[in-house]
């Protein structure tokens, strides 16, 4: 019996080697536009629906569809071993920090040096924790984690760690379908035979909406308790447009009809007001896709007043940070869910955590189909839950089929 353990080395393909990047670059994609979803344009209540000129009718007819052109953006990085990384569709206000501020302080480096350059970046700019700079940044950091991805030959869910599961859990989120009562029934009859996690619902009006509109908010949450029985999970999202007191209005009519949560009733800038809410109804609070960073998660989560973080992965920093968030989550025991902007991301970190950290994507079922038009075999879940992601990276790949031309973008 040896006295010493011998260890093999490794094969010399997979060891590691410097991959620099030459090249980060916006593709422009446009093609003929897909066919909007069918049915009326529902309002969503927003923050500026505080004032009447900022009101839209609370429903607009659909119209006729007479075709159109349309556009999305994705963020492509080279590298000098030949291999791309690949990332998107990413938001047009995006592109120019990325070309202009963060892309140039990328080409020359490490390809694989995903938190370094993460770390590099947020620090260039004094700006650099939240909005369109972090939108930016996380969209660098995803395609990043595409380049590894491809490098190694496997999901980037299997880079985070693998995974426990096959399939991963959706809710299904309403958003743009008409509030109209019948439409509402047959809509969460037909989410809930789906075989979703749960549904969440977009409601349309706000404190400037009188009590015809606090009538409205409430008898559409009591219409979806109805139709789906009291074991369905049912949720709310009503994007930063109440205040306090209309958020305890709309909270003391429903509690018995037990929401699993009350969604960004206030902006992330009135953190008091999360805190008195919380306090104040057994509604389950949630927030987060407008939270930029594990700093500020950390608030909300040592005041104890979410139900579930809702971090979006294309805004706050990407998949690395994003991981960071679930690990801090993890110790208050509060869920993320990520926002379902941000779906290639939010899917392998999703698969890569604990269920009991990450139960449950959000998926868009009026916006992501279109969103993803470009794509060959998009995220799109079925019978309620995605396939486990199988291809290198994000598994991105462009329809040639739909496509009429590429450009890269030039500022």
């Amino acid at each position: 019996m040896p006295s010493t353990l011998v260890m093999s080395e490794p094969p010399e393909d997979v060891a590691v080697r410097s991959i620099r990047v030459t090249a980060v670059e916006v593709l422009v994609v446009r093609g003929a536009a897909p066919v909007p979803p069918a049915g009326d344009k529902q309002r969503q209540v927003r923050a500026e629906s505080f004032y009447d000129s900022r009101r839209a009718p609370y429903r607009e007819p659909a119209q006729p569809w007479t075709g159109g052109v349309m556009t999305s953006y994705y963020l492509r990085i080279g590298t000098d071993a030949g291999v791309d990384g690949l990332y998107g569709p990413i938001d047009p206000e995006t592109t120019w920090p990325i070309l202009k501020q963060l892309g140039p302080q990328l080409v020359g480096g490490d390809a694989l040096a995903i938190t370094v350059h993460w770390d590099m970046l947020e620090r260039l700019d004094r700006h650099g924790r939240h909005g369109h700079y972090k939108m930016a940044l996380s969209a660098i950091d995803n395609a990043l984690w595409d380049v590894r991805g491809r490098v190694y030959g496997a999901p980037v869910w299997q880079l985070l760690g693998g995974s426990a599961r096959e399939r991963i859990p959706a809710y299904l989120s309403t958003l743009g379908t008409s509030l109209d009562l019948d439409n509402v029934r047959e809509v969460a009859a037909a989410a809930q035979a789906e075989g979703f996690w749960g549904q969440k619902w977009f409601l349309g009006d706000g404190p400037a909406d009188g009590a015809e509109g606090l009538a409205r908010n409430v008898a559409i949450a009591e219409t979806v308790r109805e139709t789906v029985g009291l074991d369905e999970r049912i949720m709310f999202d009503v994007f930063n447009g109440w205040d306090l007191s209309y958020a305890r209005s709309w909270a003391q009519r429903v509690e018995h009809l037990r929401p699993t949560w009350l969604e960004e009733p206030f902006g992330q800038n009135h953190f008091p007001a999360f805190e008195a809410l919380q306090r104040s109804t057994s509604v389950p609070i949630s927030t987060g896709e407008h939270i930029y960073d594990r700093q500020e998660l950390l608030q909300y989560l040592q005041a104890g007043v979410l139900a579930a973080a809702q971090v979006d992965p294309e805004w706050c920093g990407g998949v690395t940070e994003l991981a960071r968030m679930c690990a801090i989550a993890d110790v208050f025991s509060v869920p993320v869910i990520p926002h379902g902007h941000g779906m290639h991301a939010a899917i392998h970190v999703i698969a890569s955590q604990s269920p009991a950290v990450c139960p449950t994507a959000e998926y868009l079922g009026r916006t992501m189909p279109n969103r993803h038009h470009f794509e060959v075999d998009p995220p799109v879940p079925v019978k309620g839950s995605f396939a486990l992601p199988a291809r290198p990276g994000f598994g991105i790949r462009l329809d040639d089929g739909k496509i009429d031309e590429i450009s890269t973008l030039q500022y």
